[in-house]
């Protein structure tokens, strides 16, 4: 056997353009601003709760500690976000960014570099492919 056929990945890349970037800034106000009122939601809740467990004091430490874990966890994802979302606001327009991955299909044989293989890139702007990196 001199030949064999393998998958492959291949990053897809997005040229920033105002429109991406009005996208993706958009899309991560959305998701804090729903993490913001999942937030409130639970502390309504943990009041909720908080006070149908005030009867029952051998269970309230544990389900303190349940109920903090839980609100580090809300808070660490939001602030996480908001990171995110400074980031894509500083990103310089023209800029390439990774926008997922995909897989190719190609006949290898002896001499083959690989290396070159596994770097191969698609470049988009706005959708559209705009060049083919190996």
């Amino acid at each position: 056997m001199d030949k064999m056929t393998v998958r492959v990945p291949v990053a897809i890349k997005a040229k920033v353009t105002e429109d991406l970037k009005t996208k993706i800034v958009l899309d991560l106000q959305e998701t804090i601003k729903s993490m913001d009122n999942d937030l409130v939601q639970f502390e309504a809740q943990v009041k909720q709760i908080l006070n149908q467990a005030a009867n029952d004091l051998s269970t309230l430490p544990a389900l303190r500690e349940q109920i903090e874990a839980e609100r580090t966890k809300r808070t660490e994802a939001r602030q996480e976000a908001a990171d995110k979302l400074q980031r894509a606001q500083a990103l310089a327009i023209g800029a390439e960014i990774g926008h997922g991955t995909l897989e190719r299909t190609v006949e290898v044989g002896i001499g083959t570099n690989l290396e070159t293989l596994m770097g191969a890139e698609i470049l988009t702007e706005d959708g559209v492919i705009i060049a083919f990196r190996e």
